[in-house]
This record gives structure tokens, C-alpha cells and sequence, in this order.
């Protein structure tokens, strides 16, 4: 049932910062092994739920932090519509805050764009128990913060998400998706030659014997593209880019450390021991590996790219890629501007905050 629970969110948070005690911040717990792990009395947000405000003509969406994922995507559905990152629910519980406070994108990701990218505006509360609102329901320029997609990825260390406005996309009139039987580094070189030419991807995966790209746009498109780069086509394509987006393919089945590294697309199979799929048309590599933590972030930094144990191993310590010392103390400063006391899920994403 819908219901604004802001009234009552900003009293307990004013409480909170009154007894200094510590909140930790729970939406629909689908994501409550990422990140590090954080104490705290719980503060419950999945009843704070609706959608406010639907435009389809106007691609723009604004619904309460609690409103389940699901419940989104299908009010969008029926409209043809969607939203264009693709976000991962990783169980029925997922709620719209988690989706903004996490910042995970999907399959989608690297050809329409990440989740701080569609963030028109947005409500919180602050570590203070103040009510602020940044943004609105149009894309504009912005001189210095955009606070609205500053929250996207903060998971909750920042402020306590109310209410949030999105720009959402048509879904593409065609979809389809090919399969190719490649090694790795011919899997690489199409990409690369791909990503440079007008080629209508929407998702691109390798899993160390075949290739699997997603093709997006209308049905011209679509067919003369497929005509032009072959491979063979997929009959249950959306089933897998489901499986992947959720983590039910096979090679996320089981409880090895997994490690997301972010790299260079064009960036040539990792010298790494271990397990790997690689998603996002080559920017991102899925590993399962026990090697220490300094081995796989060294190796990832000589290639322009950082590393995050997202799922499995140690949650005491450096879940997220370390930050340089000037980057932490901005961190450090922001942190201090929205949450002085200390109080909004205190070390969950890096200990020193």
C-alpha cells in the first residue's frame, strides 16, 4: 500500500542525531551483500512507497525511495517504456532507493548510459534530520555538485532517499540477440571494431567460448545489422541477458569471491588466475578469484582500471578500490557537509566514513 513515511523518517533520524545513535539504513535488503558491512539500529524504508508523479509523454518518472523495482518497470511496461540502465534487482524485494543508493547498472550500461545519468532530481534526509531537495523533473546543466546524482552509488553514507525523479526511454522496437564462437582476444577485436562503427548494440558478453551481443533499435536496423555481422541468433536472448543482469548464470552460482573489475574495453584478457565472464562489451570483467586482495588491484591499476569485491570474501575490510588521499579527503569533507554526526550507514562503503 502506498504511504509517505517522510514525516516520520525525518523525526527518527532528528531522534537519531539527538542520542547519537548510528542508523542503518534497510530498503529491501536484495542488496545487502554489497558494499561493506555496516552497523547500526535499523531504519526501515520499504514502506515509504508509490509512484508520484508518471508522464509517459514527458519520459519522466518520480516515485518514493520503498516503491518496489518491479512495480516501476511494469507501470513503465505498459506504456512501452523503460528504464534505460537496466538495473539488476537481485531478488523480488528490490526497491527504487536501493536501485539509486547501490548505482548498479545493467547489461545495458555502456551504450545508453549508467544510473547517475538518468537522475533528474531528488528528496533526502541528511545526517542533521533536514529536509532537502535537489533537482527536479527536467535535464539541465549544473555548475559544481549535482547533489541528485551525487547520492547515486553513496549507498546511504550521504542521506536518506525519499523521493526520486527519473528520465526514462522508450523500450527499442527490435530486439535480437547473435552469438559468435570466438577466443577471447577475437571476442575483444570485434568488439573494439564494433564500438567504432554505427552498430546498434544494447548489451555485449563473453564467457570464454562464445560471444553474445544484444542488438537494439527498429526493425530495419536491427535486420541490416544482423545481415552484416552474422553470427548466429539466440532464440531465448532475453532470458539470458535476464540471467546475467540477476546473476543467475551459471558462473555467479556459487560462493568464490567475486570480484567486478572495471577496465578499458579494448583492454586484453587479464593475466590473472581464476574464473571470468566478461560483460559490458569488454569494460567490465567478472572474477572469481581467492588470490589476495593487492594482487588483483595492482594488476587491474596497471591497466587504467580498479577493482571491487562485490560478492563472497571479507566485508571488514577494503570491499571498494582504495581511494588516493586527496580523493579521500573530499570524500571525507562531503561526508562531513551531509552527515556531520556520523550517523547514516556508518562504514559501509569505506571504513573511514
Amino acid at each position: 500500500m502506498d504511504a509517505d513515511c517522510g514525516t516520520q523518517l525525518q523525526a527518527t533520524v532528528q531522534e537519531a542525531v539527538a542520542t547519537k545513535t548510528v542508523l542503518r539504513i534497510q530498503g529491501g535488503g536484495s542488496k545487502n551483500f554489497y558494499g561493506r558491512v555496516s552497523s547500526g539500529k535499523p531504519l526501515e524504508l520499504h514502506k515509504h512507497r508509490g509512484i508520484l508523479n508518471y508522464q509517459p509523454s514527458e519520459l519522466i518518472i518520480t516515485a518514493r525511495s520503498g516503491t518496489p523495482l518491479a512495480e516501476i518497470e511494469t507501470a513503465l511496461a505498459e506504456h512501452g517504456q523503460m528504464l534505460p540502465f537496466e538495473p539488476p534487482h537481485f531478488g523480488p524485494s528490490a526497491t527504487l532507493g536501493g536501485t539509486i543508493a547501490c548505482g548498479i547498472s545493467g547489461p545495458r550500461r555502456p551504450y545508453t548510459g549508467a544510473v547517475r545519468d538518468f537522475v533528474l532530481g531528488i528528496k533526502i534526509i541528511n545526517g542533521k534530520g533536514e529536509l532537502l531537495k535537489f533537482g527536479g523533473e527536467v535535464m539541465k546543466n549544473v555548475a559544481g555538485f549535482d547533489v541528485s546524482r551525487l547520492m547515486v552509488g553513496s549507498l546511504g553514507t550521504l542521506g536518506i532517499l525519499l523521493d526520486i525523479s527519473l528520465k526514462i526511454l522508450p523500450k527499442p522496437q527490435s530486439e535480437l540477440t547473435l552469438a559468435f564462437q570466438t577466443s577471447p582476444r577475437q571476442a575483444i577485436t570485434l568488439l573494439t571494431d564494433w564500438n567504432s562503427c554505427p552498430v546498434p548494440l544494447s548489451a555485449a558478453c563473453y564467457d570464454g567460448e562464445q560471444l553474445r551481443v544484444r542488438l537494439s533499435g527498429s526493425d530495419t536496423e536491427v535486420r541490416v545489422t544482423r545481415q552484416k555481422i552474422g553470427g548466429t541468433e539466440e532464440p531465448d536472448g532475453s532470458t539470458f541477458w535476464e540471467r546475467m543482469r540477476e546473476h543467475r548464470h551459471d558462473f555467479f552460482n556459487d560462493t568464490a569471491p567475486l570480484w567486478r573489475l572495471s577496465v578499458p574495453p579494448a583492454t586484453a584478457p587479464l593475466n590473472l588466475p581464476g574464473q571470468w565472464i566478461m560483460d559490458w562489451g569488454g569494460a567490465q570483467r567478472w572474477l572469481k578469484n581467492p588470490l589476495p586482495a593487492e594482487v588483483i588491484r595492482e594488476t587491474v591499476v596497471r591497466l587504467g582500471g580498479h577493482a571491487t569485491l562485490f560478492r563472497n570474501g571479507p566485508r571488514n575490510g577494503q570491499v571498494f578500490h582504495p581511494l588516493p588521499p586527496a580523493l579521500l579527503i573530499l570524500h571525507k569533507r562531503l561526508k562531513s557537509a551531509f552527515d556531520p554526526h556520523g550517523i547514516l550507514n556508518r562504514g559501509r562503503l569505506y571504513a573511514e566514513f
